[in-house]
């Protein structure tokens, strides 16, 4: 068992048996087989000495337990890091931040506490996954639709607060910018609601996101300053009908004009999530193995560090016939204005790219009338229905016949435009070819990933070896050099794996790092014994700070 830093043995027993008598000794874990369940399972440093493990866990059944907790560790100064129902796979698993932190686990807060679907929004606690969620709108027959990550598990709550996306709508799909309204307990365990949730007695927690006053709600997420134990949404009435259509185009540049249309339908309210693949691609080959088969050619192709270039895919896709890039567009609403926008798509936006072709994929009535008809669905995701899909990242496939053991998700944020994206390839398979980087799917056929409305994500998974640790180091060396790389082009990422954390908050570096600075300032005031996620989001407080 690693202790804490800077706690000592006496005060973490301590700690321990006063966790017990506030949740019950079952609810306290600390003996290896329950303590690897809070491993990060796509840990670059598996087995290592810096591996973050934490020291024990302790699963409060209310928020009454989660203040309790609270006040405990503050008593010895021991630091906590809350997980809810997810494992945040690539991000970090249910691994603290820091080793020896003891895992607060809210799994067994899981209270629904309201659902309307008059006025389509919800309350929930943490320990409320998706699926409970999706379960319960469904069994009160609730004409509301959810938007869920990959995969299904995850806690509405949870997945919010790390800036965790979507697939339907635009507003929608940004899970922390569709909250309204939270429950906090604060480092020395006293409860705060912001928003309209602050009057008591309010009627509309859910819907009005500002109340009165400064708007604190931004500092709960990624962030350490309180432990979040109920959250309002924003949810999206179920529409009447889904369409959802695919646009093809046959050249590398045809990404521009591409991104353009897709602007211009998106902006305007016309289509929910754009899904962008390349059918080259070796990460869309993983997710989408039923409709994008490997050859050897591409094998050979993408079996270079940096992949192949651009002429040379060209050249592979026009012998193959088929097209360098597409878009699926999702369309929501009556059935007359998801034809009417779709037929808008075709014959307005996107009719002015030579060679451009046109599939519709999929189109459904709600509700969807049973389990057979919800197994049709290609992409789930995309109709707000939890699932579990998501784990052909990184299986053994015939696009990757060597699988690794995980992965941790590079995800720099780039304009939503197409010459930059252009550019980003440039930039970074140039980097990849330079620094010799096998363990990531870099190439030129990397898509745009546009769950964030108004940005993208040049995102790819570096891969996880339990077996090779000198390329687990390899790979974080390489992933520390691209961090800095993104930085220089005007780029950074929205989340990162925990070992990579303060790398990336050094990134936002404006007048000497002020945003940081201020951050620490807050920590200091706010949690002044530093208990609550000591690093997260690269902010530590001042004890440790001062012992770094």
């Amino acid at each position: 068992m690693k202790l804490p830093k800077g706690v000592s043995a006496a005060d973490f027993n301590a700690t321990l048996k006063e966790f017990r008598l506030v949740v019950g000794e079952e609810w306290v874990f600390t003996n290896d087989e329950d303590m690897h369940l809070y491993r990060d399972a796509y840990s670059l440093a598996w087995e290592e000495p810096s591996e973050l493990v934490a020291s024990a866990a302790v699963a409060p059944e209310n928020v009454e337990q989660v203040q309790a907790v609270v006040r405990v560790a503050s008593k010895y100064r021991v630091p906590l890091f809350a997980i809810s129902t997810g494992k945040n796979l690539g991000y970090g698993g249910s691994a603290p931040n820091m080793a020896g932190n003891v895992i607060i686990d809210l799994k067994r807060l899981k209270k629904i506490i309201e659902v309307d679907d008059k006025r389509n929004f919800c309350i929930v606690e943490p320990g409320v996954s998706y699926f409970d969620l999706y379960k319960h709108i469904h069994e009160h027959g609730f004409k509301v639709m959810m938007d869920v990550p990959d995969p299904g598990w995850g806690s509405p709550l949870g997945n919010a607060v790390d800036h965790g996306i979507g697939y339907t709508w635009m507003n929608y799909r940004d899970h922390f910018g569709s909250h309204c309204g939270m429950e906090v307990v604060l480092p020395d365990g006293e409860i705060m609601r912001t928003g309209m949730a602050a009057v008591p007695g309010a009627k509309t927690w859910a819907e009005n996101k500002y109340g009165y006053g400064a708007y604190v709600d931004g500092l709960f997420a990624q962030s350490n300053f309180g432990i979040v134990t109920k959250m309002g949404f924003w949810m999206q009435p179920q529409p009447d009908h889904f369409l959802n259509g695919l646009v093809k185009v046959p050249k590398y540049h045809d990404l521009i004009p591409l991104i353009n249309g897709v602007n211009r339908m998106e902006d305007q309210g016309l289509i929910g999530h754009p899904r962008y693949s390349c059918p080259m691609d070796p990460l869309c080959m993983q997710i989408e193995p039923e409709i994008y088969k490997p050859t050897p050619e591409l094998m050979a192709l993408n079996s270079r560090p940096g992949g192949s270039s651009v002429e040379e895919y060209q050249a592979y896709a026009e012998k193959q016939g088929h097209e360098f890039w597409n878009v699926t567009l999702n369309f929501y609403g009556p059935k007359e204005t998801v034809y009417a926008n779709w037929e808008y798509a075709k014959k307005t936006v996107f009719a002015a790219i030579p060679g451009v072709r046109f599939e519709e994929i999929e189109n459904y009535a709600f509700p969807l009338e049973n389990a057979e008809a919800i197994k049709k669905v290609r992409h789930k995701v995309a109709l707000g229905i939890p699932n579990m899909s998501i784990f052909s990242i990184g299986a053994r496939s015939a696009a990757m016949p060597q699988p690794g053991d995980g992965h941790a998700w590079f995800s720099p944020i780039v304009p939503r435009n197409g010459e930059e994206f252009i550019h980003a390839h440039k930039v970074f398979t140039k980097a990849a070819r330079e620094m010799n980087i096998t363990s990531a799917p870099i190439s030129v056929t990397n898509v745009p990933m546009s769950w964030q409305y108004r940005t993208y994500l040049y995102l790819f998974p570096v891969f996880v070896s339990r077996s090779d640790k000198e390329r687990n180091r390899k790979s974080v060396d390489d992933f520390n050099k691209l961090i800095t790389l993104a930085a220089e082009n005007g780029w950074s990422e929205y989340r990162t794996p925990p070992i990579f954390q303060d790398a990336v908050a050094a990134t936002y570096s404006f007048n000497n790092n002020i945003l940081l600075r201020f951050q620490e300032r807050l920590k200091d005031a706010i949690d002044p014994h530093g208990i609550l996620a000591p690093g997260r989001g690269g902010i530590w407080p001042k004890r440790y700070r001062e012992n770094s």
